[in-house]
């Protein structure tokens, strides 16, 4: 049993109860993070051509704009950790445990999962 599941059975936070309700992991919610966040070659390209658009105002730059690149930037272990412990958090981490759980959620038949289940 890894040190996270360890953590996770003895807290008592909000999220740690949820993960406990539904039988889910909390490695596999790292797991479904990185799957979720990791930076792909599409992303650079978005990126590529916000950087272009810059400064000009026809629908192309528009277009551009209006596409969103994914973060990069997955969930952790040390997070979900401190997830788990209920200790502060930040809105952003919060958001990329939400899409993370929502995943494995989608994935076992759950329902939907509002960010007011978790924190």
């Amino acid at each position: 049993m890894s040190k996270l599941a360890e953590v996770s059975k003895s807290a008592q936070s909000k999220f740690a109860g949820y993960l406990q309700e539904n039988k889910i992991d909390p490695v596999r919610v790292v797991y479904a993070s990185e799957q979720i966040e990791k930076f792909t070659v599409a992303d650079r390209a978005i990126k590529l051509a916000k950087r272009q658009a810059r400064g000009k105002e026809d629908d192309a730059a528009k277009a551009a704009r209006a596409k969103k690149p994914r973060s990069g930037r997955p969930v952790t272990v040390q997070l979900v950790t401190r997830a788990v412990k209920g200790e502060a958090l930040t809105g952003a981490q919060k958001t990329r445990i939400l899409r993370a759980v929502a995943r494995i959620a989608e994935q076992k038949k759950l329902g939907d999962v509002a960010l007011t289940n978790l924190f």
